[in-house]
């Protein structure tokens, strides 16, 4: 059984059956009350900030922290490690339908875990199905969810950002029904996360639209505006 070091050594783990966010955070779990190195505890805690500025909507300190967290990986040599961090903001940037290349991670692609590689893949929607097994128990089902039962798989997800990376993947992959858009919508509204939350309204808003229902369009879009007129208040102050 592995144990955790005086010195703080990480305790063995399943990579996949973690969600990225949590693998940072995991290094000081199965620890608790014993000495860990500094930089642990930096990377958990600025990894941690970074991904509730950036899904708050505040993209400087989400930029600020997330470069502190790896600084922090990137100075013990573990590219796994690092290649987490890389894939928690771009599982993030997912979540709020930021569909960019995680150019970062592509960086260290070649150098990192099969199970990390995998969710790559998974977050830009070209999951391959032998890979599959290599994702977070919660994300596997997603995978292999069906149009008709996405909506019941997302509900299915305890973790909140986890349901809306999830439901992000289902849009990527054209499996997102209305059902889909309504439980991330409740989700990010739930949490009070201003990005996803006015993503996922602009894609009903959307949607209604194409469907010619200007009413529920309208009022989606009046939702957005008091979500974004609270944004400009906050950066006024």
């Amino acid at each position: 059984m592995a144990v955790c070091t005086r010195y703080g050594a990480e305790p063995a783990m399943n990579p996949s059956r973690l969600w990225p966010t949590l693998l940072l955070i995991s290094l000081l779990g199965a620890c608790a009350g014993k000495p860990v190195p500094d930089w642990q505890i930096n990377a958990k805690d600025a990894t941690e900030r970074a991904s509730n500025a950036y899904l708050a909507g505040n993209t400087r300190v989400a930029d600020q922290e997330f470069l502190f967290a790896r600084n922090e990986v990137a100075r013990t040599g573990r590219i796994d490690l690092l290649a987490r961090v890389e894939l928690t903001r771009c599982a993030a940037q997912v979540a709020s339908l930021v569909m960019d290349a995680c150019t970062a991670f592509e960086k260290l692609r070649q150098d990192a875990p099969a199970a990390e590689r995998a969710y790559a893949d998974y977050l830009a929607g070209r999951i391959q199905p032998q890979d599959i097994g290599l994702l977070p128990a919660q994300h596997r089902t997603v995978a292999n969810a069906s149009p008709e039962g996405a909506a019941a798989t997302l509900q299915s997800i305890d973790d909140p950002l986890s349901r809306l990376v999830a439901a992000g993947v289902l849009l990527q992959s054209k499996r997102a029904s209305p059902g889909v858009l309504n439980e991330a919508v409740k989700t990010a509204s739930a949490q009070g996360w201003r990005r996803p939350l006015l993503a996922w309204l602009g894609v009903q808003a959307m949607r209604a639209e194409q469907a010619g229902d200007n009413e529920e369009a309208q009022r989606l879009r009046r939702k957005m505006a008091l979500v974004e007129g609270q944004a400009s208040n906050q950066e006024q102050e």
